[in-house]
C-alpha cells in the first residue's frame, strides 16, 4: 500500500510544525563523538540540525515513509545517514547516546510497552528527547473520529478509528524516574497558530491526523470523508479570520544516570 504521507502537504505549515522541534532541541546537550537516533525523521532536514548540534560521530534518521525519506539524501553525509524502518521494530546494535523523536511516537500504540523499550536503548549518561502532540480530544480531532463512525466510512475502514495512545505528562516523568533518568524536564505546552482561516485547519489535519483514514479509504470515498469532515467541523468552529488554532504538545527530556 502506498504511503499517504505527502511531504508537500505536511510542509505547508513548516514553520508552525518546526517550532516544537527547536524547543526540544534546546533541551538537548551536545554529545561529541557519540551516537544518536532520530525516530520518525521525516525528510531529514531537521535531523541534520540535530546532528550538527550534537556533534555526534553517527546519527541515524529512521522513518517508515519512503516518500518522506526520498528527500533525505540531500542531508546525508558527515556521519548522518537515513534508514527505512518502523519504530516498533527498531533496535540499535548498541546503546545510543541520544534517542530523539519529534512528533512521531503518537502514531505508535502501546506506550506502556514501547516507551520502556525505547528508553532502555539509551546508554548510561545518555539523553532521551521526545515531543508528541497531545491534541487527540480537541475538536479538530474529535470531529474526525465522529465522521469515521458514520457510514459508509466505518464499514469501508473495517471499524478503524484513529486514537492517539499518548499518556498524561506525569506518566512519562514517572517512567523516566523509574528507569534511572535522574535529570528530567517534562512539560505540557500550548502552541498557538494563527491560520488564515478555519480552512487552514482542514489543510493542517490533512497533512497528519487524517492520513490514517486516507490510507484505508478509496480516493473517491476519502474525498467524501473530507467533505463531510469539513461540513461537521465548520458547524462546530466559528469562522474567524485569522483563525487561532491552539495545539497541545508534550515535551520530554531526560538524562540517564552514568555508570
Amino acid at each position: 500500500m502506498t504511503s499517504p504521507w505527502d511531504p508537500v502537504q505536511y510542509e505547508r505549515f513548516r514553520d508552525e510544525r518546526s517550532q516544537p522541534f527547536f524547543d526540544l532541541l534546546n533541551l538537548v546537550s551536545p554529545a561529541p563523538g557519540g551516537t544518536a537516533i532520530d525516530l520518525g525523521c521525516g525528510t531529514g532536514e531537521l535531523t541534520k540540525l540535530l546532528h550538527e548540534k550534537l556533534r555526534a560521530r553517527e546519527t541515524v534518521g529512521l522513518d517508515s515513509s519512503e516518500s518522506m525519506l526520498a528527500k533525505s539524501a540531500a542531508f546525508a553525509g558527515d556521519g548522518l545517514r537515513f534508514e527505512l524502518g518502523s519504530i516498533t521494530d527498531f533496535a540499535p546494535p548498541a546503546p545510543v547516546d541520544v534517542l530523539f523523536s519529534n512528533a512521531a511516537l503518537q502514531w505508535v500504540d502501546d506506550h506502556e510497552t514501547v516507551f520502556p523499550r525505547l528508553v532502555g536503548f539509551v546508554a548510561p549518561g545518555g539523553q532521551v528527547a521526545i515531543q508528541m502532540p497531545d491534541n487527540d480530544d480537541f475538536v479538530t480531532h474529535a470531529v474526525a473520529k465522529e465522521v469515521a463512525l458514520e457510514e459508509p466510512f466505518l464499514s469501508a475502514m473495517g471499524g478503524y478509528i484513529r486514537s492517539w495512545p499518548v499518556r498524561p505528562p506525569e506518566w512519562y516523568a514517572i517512567l523516566l524516574d523509574r528507569m534511572g533518568f535522574g535529570e528530567q524536564d517534562v512539560s505540557l505546552r500550548i502552541y498557538g497558530h494563527q491560520l488564515d482561516s478555519r480552512d487552514g485547519v482542514v489543510e493542517w489535519v490533512k497533512g497528519t491526523y487524517l492520513t490514517g483514514y486516507e490510507k484505508r479509504l478509496s480516493p473517491e470515498l476519502y474525498l467524501r470523508y473530507l467533505e463531510r469532515y469539513r461540513h461537521r467541523l465548520f458547524e462546530t468552529v466559528e469562522d474567524r479570520r485569522p483563525f487561532f488554532y491552539p495545539y497541545r504538545r508534550i515535551l520530554i527530556w531526560g538524562r540517564k544516570q552514568g555508570p
